[in-house]
This record gives C-alpha cells, structure tokens and sequence, in this order.
C-alpha cells in the first residue's frame, strides 16, 4: 500500500507513474472521497470545538446558578451530530481504504518502462544449452515413459492440472527441495521455517493477494463458520512474521527459508500451459524472504536473486536473469528479476524464479516497521521475496537437460547424494 499522506499530496504525479504499470488512476474518483472526506473532517472539528465552547458556558452558568436546560439541548443535539459524522468517516475511510489497497506499488526509477513482456530486458545469460544428437523428448514424454509420472491418476484423483510422481522421480522431486534447503541454510545463511499451509484472510491481505486476487486463492470454511485460505506461496505467511511489529535494528536483515506445497486456481489461465506439470493448482516451491531496512533492500535484493541463481549453477542448468519492465511486474513489487530455466522440450526459456523488492509497499499493509536509530522513529520495513527455487520446475529442467536418448535420465552430480548414491533414472 503506499504512503497515504503521499498519496494526498502528490496523486496527479503518482498518477502518471503508475501509467506505465497499466493502472488507470482515477483522479476524479480520488478527489470527490478526498473532498467528502476533508469536509467531514472539518465538520467535526468545528463541531466539537463548538461543543467545548457550550460545555464552558455550562460550567460557568451553573456556578452563577443559572439555568442550563437550553444550553444543554444544544450540547446534546451536537453530540447526536457528532455521531453521525463519526458513522459517516467511518463509511468513506472504508471506501478510500479499498481504493487504496487496489493501487500496486510503484515501479522503482531503475524499472525498464514497458506494456508486456516483450520489453523484459535480459541482463545476462549463464550456462551452455545442452546438444542432442536424439529427437528431444519434453517432461511429460520422459515422465510417462518411465511409468513415474501419471497424469490420468492425478484427474482422477483431483481433476486438472495435477499430477503423481511415483518411485525414483518422486524421490528426484524431494531431492530436489532437500538440496536447496540444504545450501540455502548452510551456505546462505536463511533461518528454515516449518509453516502453515492455510492463513486468515488479514494475512493475505497484508502481502496484497487481498482483495484484488481473491478469484486466485482456494478458499476453505470449516464448521465453525472460520475463513481460511489454502497458501499460494511461502511467501505470505513468511512476510507476515514481521506483521504489527517494531523490529530492532540489530535484528536486520532477517532472512527466512521455507518449502510448502502452494496452491493457485490460476484463474484467467485455461488454455495455457495445459500440458505436464507447467501450470498447475498444486506445486512445490522453496521461498526466500528478506526484511531488511530502506537503504539495505536493494542490496538484499541482488543477494536474493544470486542465492536463487546459485542453485542453477550447481546443478548445472542453463538460465537466464531478465528485469522485468512496468508492465509485467507483480502487483506489489517495486523491481524484480525474473530467472529462467531453459527447457529444452519446450525449446525456450521459463520462469523458475521472480526476485522482487517490495519496499514498504507490503509493511504499511501489515504494520510491519523498524525503530531507525537516526531518527529514534519508528518506519516501514522493506520486505523482498523469491523462489529458491520452484521444485517442480526444478525437476522439469533436471529432466530435459538431462534426459538420454532411450528415456533415461542422468542425475546431476550435486543430487546424488540425496539419491541414495542414484545416478541415473530409468525404467527398472
């Protein structure tokens, strides 16, 4: 959310920057609640001055002994006034605070200016793609082929866009997420996390999937009529660590690691990405939060994305690292870093990773701040959050890139040990 007080003095410029990120700021809109809600304002304050002013004479009248019976009608009616204006500030506060929450961050000045992602800017390239001297097989192919993915189990179980992995690419798929807790805590530094899988609804709201994506979000009820939402990253319970909360200076940066299932209806996506285990309601993922101070995050958010990276270069996958432009990013981000993995069943690069700094954007919603020891006041927090990486993915690019020609698949030197000394998959 941004800075309210900002927001007031300044929307015809943060209208104009948030242009480029394809939001509409309606000024119009913003000026009728700012004006009813300044009028209301000032009408309160003239009443209550009018009311202490009444209750003076009041004091003064009684101690001559004089009758009070009129004064007091007048103090009583400007009460029920009061009332009514305290009913209606609620009212547009309300209204401006659901304005506000529908407003995404804005884009850093170093964001490339663009509508889609097409004008992403690819900041560098890293790793050799693999050459085959065989016809390429994509995930799936491989998958079905060594009887260890099944995709009609999975809709029978659950529908669509699901999957079962069973034996040797079930134990490859936790490997996986095995080996980059492994480096991420020892070798990174990041405090792993057990968390909850399901959150109250003020959570989501505080790492803005709330209200805007709501249609995105499984929701559950249980008997006792409590909301609940089935996590769609680490990241929303990960951030919220910090929510209504002064964190110490000393305390910074705090770096936290976790691996959950997440779950997304991916609404607006049917018709894409339909085949295999690219798109789908349930994955895995390992997530990185930081929470650091202002002048910190920037610096925490080339660290973040190098952490991510690092998994890549170990297994031995190629990627790429592009920035994303105004127009692609996430809701809350204020600059983020895409890395993708290159498939070669699907002949191109994908996401595996979005690295992004939120700043304070996040914290205001949450109340999440930190006592600056400049100033001795208390500010927001900068938050950040990435993929460290998506397991499935992960296990889709180990496939591809190192699939053989009869459908077997080498193991990546880094894995074997989490695969009980396995160096090849294949059909047994």
């Amino acid at each position: 959310m941004l800075d309210s007080q900002y927001l007031r003095n300044e929307y015809k410029s943060i209208a104009k920057r948030l242009a480029p990120r394809g939001y509409e700021f309606d000024i119009e809109y913003f000026e009728d609640l700012e004006s009813r809600r300044q009028q209301i304002q000032s009408d309160t304050e003239s009443a209550r001055s009018e009311r202490n002013t009444l209750s003076k004479q009041i004091g003064a009248a009684k101690a001559k002994g004089e009758n009070t019976d009129e004064l007091m009608k007048t103090v009583a009616a400007i009460g029920n006034k009061l009332n009514e204006l305290e009913v209606a500030f609620s009212s547009i506060q309300k209204e401006l605070d659901v304005y506000y929450s529908g407003i995404p961050n804005l884009a850093h000045e170093s964001v490339p200016i663009g509508s889609g992602e097409e004008e992403n800017q690819e900041i560098r390239l890293v790793g050799e793609k693999p050459s085959f001297d065989f016809e390429i097989k994509d995930h799936v192919a491989l998958g079905e082929g060594l009887k260890m993915l099944d995709f009609e189990m999975a809709a029978k179980l659950s529908g669509a866009r699901f999957v079962v992995m069973t034996s040797q690419l079930a134990l490859l798929h936790r490997a996986i997420a095995q080996f980059m807790l492994d480096v991420h805590t020892r070798d990174h530094g990041y405090t792993e996390v057990n968390l909850p899988f399901m959150v109250t609804s003020n959570i989501l709201h505080g790492t803005g999937q709330l209200p805007k994506f709501e249609d995105d979000q499984f929701k559950l009820a249980d008997t006792d009529n409590r909301e609940f939402y089935m996590i769609p990253t680490a990241e929303v319970p990960l951030t919220n660590f910090v929510r209504d909360t002064i964190v110490a200076p000393d305390d910074l940066p705090i770096r936290l690691v976790a691996h959950t299932p997440c779950f997304r209806k991916e609404a607006g996506s049917y018709g894409k990405d339909t085949r295999g285990m690219i798109r789908q309601h349930q994955f895995e993922k390992v997530e990185l939060v930081h929470i650091s101070t202002p002048e910190a995050s920037y610096t925490e958010l080339e660290e973040l994305t190098a952490n991510a990276e690092r998994i890549l270069k170990m297994l031995e996958l190629p990627y790429r690292v592009i920035v994303l432009c105004t127009g692609d990013m996430g809701f809350a981000a204020a600059k983020t870093y895409d890395i993708e993995v290159w498939l070669p069943g699907q002949n191109t690069y994908r996401e595996i990773s979005s690295c992004s700094n939120c700043e304070a954007f996040q914290a205001r919603r949450m109340q999440a701040r930190w006592r600056n020891p400049e100033t001795g006041k208390s500010e927001p927090l900068h938050t950040l959050n990435g993929s460290g990486l998506a397991v499935g993915r992960t296990l889709i690019a180990v496939m591809e890139n190192y699939q053989n020609e009869n459908g077997s698949i080498e193991v990546p030197e880094a894995l074997q040990r989490y695969m009980g000394g396995t160096k090849r998959i294949e059909i047994t």
